[in-house]
């Protein structure tokens, strides 16, 4: 009996289960929203990407060319507990054709093993889940090398959903995010600098499900506010990319300066901060967010021991969430490293230390009330006022209108080419070509010879312009551009 493989891949993707068990109005509503999330985010892939809604589960088919972009996405999507991957095939209306189809595609994957066949069944059929297991069993074994049916402990598990004349063949089994759908949970802000807990704080909150929009006080100029650019664009695109959200630059030299002349050298640190959640509720409020985030972790640095964290939410009247309070430097490192914001922290300058003279670690409310009344809060409006409001998805843009790189496509011998993509692999061009990750540009840079053209290389241009125009301003780099082919 002959049959085709599909030339499509399926995904069947089951649902975080604090999604099941809401009630069915939430529930609905949460299944509901990740639908058109993947609808948005598929569709940018492939038109010809298919979604389909049930009550308990998404299907995803898609042409097999893009499966790997596809994954990828289903992997980084909020809601999702489970990403099976999965053949499908039709007019599967008999078990001699269901065993043999599934006989052609498994046998390669039992022989010499042990196995069972495990059958979620929907719609009529003239025989029951059982019945399909032990034909299917059956049939595998006579026509492959295993070593025999295991019940309890097969070393493989064949996998099949038959749901009417449709048989689903499950290949593989991913661990998807979890979490809720983004846009089913509100908004908040989060107070981004761009390393390990800023950036962590910021994950999670997508993973749940939060739309998560970034506000970043820029004390170190230019260079700065494009390392944490690049960083929320970097989270944006991975993780939330089915909604749009803000970036908001408040210039805070000018707060900084103030607070050097008002406040005493103890109370700078957490002057600092009540002034960034004072700052922040006012942004909040024109957005008409009722929440802030932050990365602070409890006892981290000084300004994080539980008085002071008191003395500065004394400051605001939004509800403050920090969802690293009670987690370890190791732990939130370690999770940098699975979502790939280590390098980018890494690299990131810790500009809230830099005022942080003789710390007082166990502030007095009432010492806080007379530092604080000494500030001109006119200078902190100001600053409000100043701020720069752009979406997230516009930052390469916006970085290019401010300063525009030179874009290169056509080599010549003068040029260098600097690949600083991640992966090891590296550019082969006509001219001289060297490796370089983006995250050890900073120090490695300073180490190539002066008198040559750099051009930066990235597989989509984004990276390579954003650090074309750090090095231009934090090293003076006029010999650096941007190569795309």
């Amino acid at each position: 009996m002959e049959t085709t493989l599909t030339k499509t891949q399926k995904f069947i993707l089951k649902l975080f289960p604090e999604i099941m068990v809401k009630g069915s109005s939430a529930k609905r509503q949460m299944v509901g929203q990740l639908y058109n999330n993947l609808v948005k985010l598929l569709k940018r892939i492939d038109s010809e990407i298919h979604v389909k809604k049930f009550s308990d589960k998404i299907e995803v088919v898609t042409p097999v060319d893009v499966v790997i972009e596809v994954r990828q996405t289903l992997l980084n999507t909020p809601g999702i507990e489970q990403v099976l991957e999965a053949l499908q095939f039709d007019n599967m209306d008999s078990l001699d054709k269901i065993k043999v189809q599934v006989a052609e595609v498994m046998t390669k994957e039992i022989n010499d093993k042990t196995f069972v066949v495990r059958v979620k069944r929907s719609g009529k059929h003239p025989y029951n889940s059982t019945k399909i297991e032990q034909t299917v069993g059956g049939y595998m074994l006579a026509h492959s090398t295993a070593k025999g049916v295991d019940l309890h402990n097969p070393e493989v598990t064949i996998r099949l959903e038959l749901i009417n004349n449709q048989l689903n063949i499950i290949t593989l089994k991913h661990i998807g995010l979890a979490g809720f759908p983004i846009g089913t949970q509100g908004d908040i802000l989060s107070l981004m600098s761009g390393g390990f807990d800023s950036t962590i704080a910021s994950y999670l909150t997508m993973k749940r499900g939060i739309k998560t929009h970034f506000i970043f006080f820029n004390l170190g100029g230019i260079a700065h506010e494009i390392g944490v650019k690049q960083v929320a664009l970097y989270l944006w695109s991975k993780f939330g990319a089915s909604h749009k959200v803000k970036f908001i630059s408040i210039p805070f030299e000018p707060v900084v300066e103030e607070i050097f002349r008002s406040t005493h050298e103890t109370y700078m640190g957490v002057t600092l901060k009540r002034l960034m959640l004072i700052a922040a509720e006012k942004v909040a409020n024109e957005m008409e967010i009722d929440a802030l985030l932050t990365g602070e972790s409890v006892a981290q640095v000084s300004s994080q021991t539980l008085r002071n964290l008191a003395l500065i939410d004394q400051v605001t009247n939004k509800l403050v969430l920090r969802p690293l309070a009670t987690m370890n430097k190791p732990d939130i490192m370690h999770m940098a490293d699975e979502i790939g914001t280590r390098r980018f922290a890494e690299s990131m300058p810790e500009y809230c230390g830099v005022i942080s003279k003789n710390p007082i670690t166990h502030g007095s409310f009432k010492r806080m009330e007379r530092e604080a009344k000494h500030f001109n809060y006119e200078v902190l409006d100001k600053a409000v006022e100043d701020a720069k409001t752009i979406y997230v998805d516009e930052i390469i843009d916006d970085v290019t209108k401010a300063s525009p790189i030179e874009v290169i496509s056509e080599l010549n011998d003068d040029f260098v080419v600097i690949d600083i993509r991640a992966e090891d692999a590296c550019i082969e061009t006509s001219c001289e070509s060297i490796k370089i990750p983006f995250h050890k540009l900073k120090t490695e840079f300073k180490k190539l010879p002066k008198g040559k053209e750099y051009l930066l290389y990235c597989e989509k241009g984004i990276m390579s312009q954003l650090h074309a125009q750090y090095l231009r301003d934090a090293e003076d780099a006029e010999n650096v551009r941007v190569y795309r082919p």
